[in-house]
């Protein structure tokens, strides 16, 4: 067996003070930018909705997301003030995609490519009060545009669409992409390139984006992008119970559990990045993606309920809960074989979100249903849960 090249952290070695809410609404954390995009900031609820859980249903969800939260193009985080950032964006894709909704497609698009589309093709991560305020590119962003991108192409037989992602595909692996003795892995941002060892964000990795560009594109990186990736992620399960939020990358394949881009900023923790490493790999076509999702769903499990963040051993952080949580927790259940733990959980991060409205929870419980139930956005785990 080939030995772990990570260094694992102890679990329970790091505490934050618990807040004092039950749930955990949403967050605008410094993962989804630059390093320098400033300290996190916990967002304020906005109030319940008391309409119940929305139905698990890919396609309504996708409907109901681009209706509460896209406006003329543009997904708005109306809990966080009313700024725009590039995820969000491709989100937006994403839900027009599984929604077939091929005009508000477009809309979002042509918002994209006016404001946030850079000189050399990537996109700006922030836009606030009619300007990008931070042009930095945040590569999970442009990643999951590019998948939109060429998948909507293929939906609406539009080769301008197609073309448009696979050319930005190109970009990210020109520039967002480096070697080690691992393989080739996604650096988080231009802002990583030069500095060895790599920030490296493990919930970035998406077997099935990789696939998707890679038959899009011809392009042997991707294949070479999977197979670095599964070898990270795997040397992450083989040391530690839970992925974290952020770690980094030596050129001679070390890696390492690292508490915020830098270093700095958040303990080393399983928080609002790393839930999503198991809903990307829950909805790969291939086995081996599938039982790494599956890996963590022993430790997730000791409590009925699952807090939005823990250390690496699955020790609780916080009191407060997400539907990130719940949702990557049905996405560990499902590809464990567990289809009906899997179907609480999706049900309960959907009931969450319904109660305490927010940008994060809605667009996860949107994705996370799409990947685990449809196959629109090019995955395999398909069927009823």
């Amino acid at each position: 067996m080939r030995r772990s090249t990570l260094i694992a952290v102890a679990a329970g070695a790091v505490l934050v003070t618990a807040g004092t809410a039950v749930v955990a609404v949403g967050v605008s954390s410094s993962d989804h930018g630059p390093p320098d995009a400033g300290p996190e900031a916990t967002s304020t609820a906005l109030p319940p909705s008391g309409d119940g859980a929305p139905e698990l249903d890919a396609s309504s969800l996708a409907t109901s997301f681009l209706d509460d939260w896209v406006e003329d193009g543009r997904v708005v985080r109306h809990d966080e003030g009313g700024d725009t950032v590039s995820e969000g964006q491709a989100y937006g894709l994403f839900a027009a995609v599984v929604a077939e909704d091929e005009q508000r497609f477009d809309e979002i698009w042509s918002w994209t490519q006016h404001e946030l589309v850079r000189p050399d093709g990537l996109l700006a991560w922030r836009w606030d009060e009619g300007e990008v305020v931070d042009d930095e590119p945040a590569s999970d962003a442009d990643l999951d545009a590019a998948r939109a991108l060429v998948l909507a192409g293929d939906r609406f037989g539009r080769s301008d669409l197609h073309d448009d992602g696979v050319a930005l595909a190109t970009t990210i692996a020109d520039r967002m992409t480096v070697e080690t003795a691992q393989g080739r892995i996604l650096l988080p941002g231009l802002w990583a390139a030069d500095r060895e060892p790599y920030a490296y964000n493990p919930s970035y990795a998406s077997p099935v984006t990789f696939e998707v560009l890679s038959a899009a594109t011809g392009d042997p990186r991707w294949d070479e992008l999977q197979a670095g990736s599964a070898a990270v992620t795997t040397d992450i399960f083989e040391a530690t119970d839970l992925p974290p939020d952020w770690a980094q990358v030596h050129t001679d394949g070390l890696v390492e559990p690292m508490p915020g881009p830098r270093g700095g900023g958040d303990p080393v923790q399983y928080g609002f990045d790393a839930p999503r490493l198991m809903l990307r790999y829950a909805e790969s076509c291939a086995p081996a993606d599938v039982a790494l999702a599956g890996r963590p769903l022993a430790t997730l499990d000791r409590e009925d309920d699952v807090k939005s963040r823990l250390d690496l051993g699955g020790g609780a952080l916080v009191e407060e809960q997400s539907p990130l949580g719940f949702a990557a927790r049905a996405a560990s259940a499902k590809a464990s074989g567990d289809e009906s733990a899997a179907t609480s959980d999706l049900e309960r991060a959907a009931e969450l979100a319904a109660e305490y409205p927010t940008y994060y929870g809605a667009a996860w419980v949107m994705l996370s249903t799409a990947m685990l139930t449809d196959d629109a956005l090019g995955g395999c785990a398909t069927g009823e849960l």
